[in-house]
C-alpha cells in the first residue's frame, strides 16, 4: 500500500506530522492542480490520497472518476488554519 498526502505550497500547518514521520507529501503549486497530481500519484501506483477538504473543493473528478474506482482511495480531512 502506497499512502501520500497532498497540499498546497503555502500550506504551512497540514501534514507536519506525516512529513516528520517521513511519508511522502506532495506540494502544488496552484490548488487547480489537484486533479492533475492525482492522475500522475495514481500511475506511480499510489493507492491512498488524503487531501484537505479546501484542495477537494478545486477538483472536478473526485466524485465522477474516483468514486467508484477500486484501485485509488481518497481521504478528505479538515484543513487547518492556524
Amino acid at each position: 500500500m502506497k499512502i501520500s498526502f497532498i497540499k498546497t505550497r503555502n500550506d504551512k500547518n497540514s501534514y507536519k506530522m506525516a512529513k516528520n514521520f517521513g511519508m511522502d507529501v506532495f506540494e502544488i503549486q496552484e490548488p487547480e492542480q489537484i486533479d492533475e497530481k492525482i492522475e500522475e500519484l495514481k500511475i506511480k501506483n499510489y493507492n491512498t490520497i488524503i487531501i484537505t477538504n479546501e484542495l477537494a473543493s478545486f477538483s472536478q473528478n473526485l466524485i465522477p472518476k474516483y468514486k467508484n474506482d477500486s484501485k485509488i482511495n481518497i481521504v478528505i480531512t479538515p484543513t487547518i488554519n492556524e
